[in-house]
C-alpha cells in the first residue's frame, strides 16, 4: 500500500533539525512533520462533508500534523477500492457497507463516524404522512440499486414493503414533480431542496428517526495503516471531529473550499444542508451530544448487525468486532 508520505523525504535535513536553535525553526522544517495523507469523500463537495473542509481550511490538520488532500467521490468513483488499493489512506464510508466489504475479505476498518443517524429518507407529496400509508397504498418507490442492499430490506422487513412497490431511481425529481402519487428516496438536504424550489413541501421521513440503525459518513481506513501508523488514525479522526465542531460555529472557511471543488454548489443549497443536519442532530444527536462527535458504540454495531442478519444481508458467520474499532475515537470527547 502507499504509506503516509512526510513533506520534505530529505534525511539529512532533518538530520540537521536538532542542531538548529529553537527560536530560529523556520515553516519549511515545520512542514518535514508534517504526515501527508489523502482523504476520499463519498460524493461531490457538499455541506455534508463540510466538517473535513473545515478541518482543513482552519488548519485542524496541520495543528495535528497531517497535510490532507481530499478527494471528492462521484458516480464513477469507487472509494473502496481507492481505499484497500493504497491510492487514499481514508475513505468517508457506510455502516452497512463497511460490514458487507470486511465479509468479502477487505481489509478495513471504520474509526468513527460524523453522522449518528443516515441522511437517507423516503420522500412523499404532503398528503403522504406516513412510511404505513405508502404501503397501505401501495405507492411505487423509486430507489436507487444500492437501496436494495441497505434500506429498502429493513423497510421490508419493519413496514411490510414489497418489492413489487420498487421502481429504479435516476437521481432525477422530475417524475415526482409530475406525479403527486410518486414516493422516492432522497438525501435529507439534497432532493428535498429541488422539489421546495419546485413550489412542493414534501413528506419527509427520515428513516433513522424510524429506527433504521446505520451509521453514515464514517472514517475508514486499512489495517494495514492501523498496524503501521495508530497514531496517525487518531489524529486524523481527532481533527476532522474538530473540524465538525468548528463548522457549526462558523461554516465559512469550509464552505470556500466546498465551493472551490464543486463550482456549481451554491450558497443556499449549502445553508440548507447544514440547517438540515442541525435539526436532524445528523452530527451533534443521539451519543454524539453527550459523548462528542464521531462516537461509535458497540451496542449500536450490534444494532447494525442484527438487521443484517434478520435480512440475509451477511452471514452469521461474521464477527462484526472485526469491522469496526473504537480505539481511535477522540480521546477528549469533542462535544457539540
Amino acid at each position: 500500500m502507499r504509506h503516509p508520505r512526510k513533506n520534505l523525504k530529505s534525511s539529512a535535513l532533518l538530520g540537521m533539525a536538532g542542531a538548529v536553535l529553537a527560536g530560529s525553526l523556520s515553516s519549511p522544517l515545520m512542514a518535514a512533520e508534517l504526515d501527508e495523507v489523502v482523504f476520499g469523500t463519498n460524493w461531490y463537495a457538499q455541506a455534508e462533508h463540510g466538517g473535513f473542509y473545515q478541518a482543513k481550511a482552519t488548519g485542524l490538520y496541520e495543528k495535528y500534523g497531517l497535510d490532507v488532500s481530499i478527494e471528492m467521490g462521484g458516480p464513477q468513483v469507487n472509494g473502496m477500492q481507492l481505499l484497500v488499493s493504497g491510492k487514499r489512506d481514508f475513505s468517508m464510508g457506510y455502516a452497512v457497507g463497511a460490514v458487507k466489504a470486511v465479509e468479502q475479505g477487505m481489509p478495513v476498518t471504520t474509526v468513527a463516524a460524523a453522522f449518528q443517524g443516515d441522511p437517507q429518507a423516503l420522500i412523499a407529496h404532503p398528503h403522504i404522512t406516513s412510511l404505513e400509508q405508502i404501503k397501505a397504498e401501495g405507492l411505487p418507490v423509486y430507489i436507487a440499486a444500492f437501496a436494495n442492499t441497505t434500506f429498502w430490506p429493513w423497510l421490508k422487513s419493519k413496514y411490510g414493503y414489497t418489492d413489487d412497490m420498487i421502481r429504479p431511481y435516476t437521481f432525477s425529481v422530475a417524475p415526482f414533480l409530475a406525479d403527486k402519487d410518486i414516493v422516492q428516496q432522497g438525501y435529507l438536504s439534497s432532493e428535498p431542496f429541488a422539489m421546495e424550489k419546485a413550489g412542493i413541501q414534501p413528506s419527509v421521513f427520515l428513516l433513522a428517526d424510524y429506527g433504521y440503525p446505520a451509521y453514515a459518513t464514517t472514517i475508514e481506513t486499512t489495517d494495514g495503516l492501523i498496524e503501521e501508523n495508530p497514531d496517525l488514525v487518531r489524529r486524523f479522526v481527532q481533527a476532522s471531529m474538530e473540524g465538525w465542531a468548528s463548522y457549526f460555529k462558523d461554516p465559512a472557511p469550509g464552505n470556500a473550499l466546498i465551493k472551490e471543488a464543486n463550482p456549481e454548489m451554491t450558497d443556499e443549497q449549502i445553508a440548507y444542508g447544514i440547517a438540515k443536519m442541525q435539526e436532524y442532530g445528523l452530527v451533534t444527536g443521539g451519543d454524539a451530544a453527550t459523548r462528542g462527535i464521531g462516537v461509535m458504540t458497540d451496542a449500536r454495531w450490534a444494532k447494525i448487525h442484527e438487521f443484517m442478519l434478520e435480512a440475509g444481508l451477511v452471514d452469521a458467520s461474521l464477527d462484526i468486532h472485526d469491522v469496526y474499532s473504537l480505539d481511535y475515537l477522540p480521546t477528549e470527547p469533542v462535544l457539540p
